[in-house]
């Protein structure tokens, strides 16, 4: 008795229009959070109270349907995402906005925008790529660290008296040489150290080198590395499996098996 139920939720939930809905439920969320922040009139507040409350009600029916329309039900909390979303929900239908914890309650309702990402496939791959991508980039962030921390004790013992402000010690170094790794003006702090030491720009343009290019280009060609993987298995899960494609071969064989029987049937 529950399995058309579910079959007609599952449908509900690959609908278009229905995920084109869900989007649009979550854009008004969003420009419903942005016009709180502005000085609304008695009238505008109530509206938007309302329609707080209806977008709070639409993501319970929609997580419900989610959940429902899932053959396995403990594979509904596997997904990371799916957790997510059940836990903005949840937060959202708690009755804290005229408590100490009303700030709270709008933080969790910012949150909601970020739905979208669940929702549309696209982003989705996108943040599992730079996720599974972390433990590669902490290498290359570990080995900038390195370069920056060798030329920030460099650069605060050369242009320390020049400028203490930008050099005063080896933390404000590193900030700085952030400037000019970002390109933040860094012309300027390289001529006022040309000033005292004329080949001083073999210092910046060694650093913007490793940093700017070599690493930046490191940290480019591992998230597209990773998010051709994520691609790839995307693909894989979206393509029937072996096992599905012979039921339905076979199920395809019965159904003309039927049809043959019935022919030979007929006067």
């Amino acid at each position: 008795m529950f399995e058309p139920i579910r079959k007609s939720l599952f449908n509900l939930k690959q609908n278009k229009f229905f995920e084109l809905f869900v989007i649009t439920v979550i854009i008004i969320s969003a420009l419903e959070i942005g016009a709180k922040t502005f000085d609304l009139s008695p009238t505008s507040l109530i509206i938007t109270k309302y329609i707080d409350i209806f977008i709070t009600l639409f993501f319970l029916f929609e997580i419900t349907v989610r959940f429902l329309s899932e053959k396995n039900k403990k594979d509904f909390f596997k997904s990371g995402w799916n957790l997510f979303d059940t836990m903005v929900v949840v937060i959202s239908l708690i009755p804290i906005d005229e408590s100490e914890m009303a700030l709270l309650a709008r933080l969790v309702r910012i949150f909601r925008v970020l739905r979208m990402i669940s929702i549309i496939p696209e982003l989705r791959i996108l943040i599992n790529s730079l996720l599974a991508a972390m433990p590669r980039l902490g290498y290359v962030v570990l080995l900038m660290f390195i370069i920056f921390y060798i030329y920030a004790a460099v650069g605060s013992f050369l242009f320390q008296d020049i400028n203490p402000v930008l050099w005063g010690d080896i933390a404000i170094s590193m900030l700085t040489l952030f400037r000019v790794m970002t390109f933040e003006d860094w012309t300027d702090i390289q001529y006022e150290t040309m000033e005292v030491y004329r080949f001083s720009w073999i210092y910046y343009m060694t650093f913007i080198f490793f940093t700017a290019f070599a690493f930046l280009n490191m940290v480019i060609g591992i998230v597209v590395g990773v998010m051709d993987e994520e691609m790839h298995k995307e693909r894989m899960m979206s393509e029937p499996s072996m096992n599905e494609l012979q039921d339905q071969i076979q199920g395809l064989q019965a159904q003309i098996q039927i049809l043959i029987d019935r022919d030979d049937k007929s006067p």
